[in-house]
């Protein structure tokens, strides 16, 4: 898992082991052939705290982090 720029034309999806959303995104990202990278937001350093300022305040998996950073 990874916390760098992903290649153009990826995403970053911030996810957890435990959480059924982001197993059924990976999938559905896997069926569209859209490239990502994955990273845990319970094991990776700072993670969680980014996720946190993305999403107002929650620690909300997935979350989806596009090449232009929105």
């Amino acid at each position: 898992m990874t916390t760098s720029t992903p290649a153009p034309g990826t995403v970053t999806m911030y996810s957890t082991t435990w959480c059924g959303y982001c197993h059924r995104l990976r999938t559905q990202l896997d069926s569209a052939g859209i490239g990502y990278d994955v990273v845990d937001s319970e094991q990776t350093a700072d993670a969680a705290q980014l996720v946190e300022s993305l999403n107002g305040g929650n620690q909300t998996v997935p979350t989806v982090v596009f090449p232009d950073g929105s």
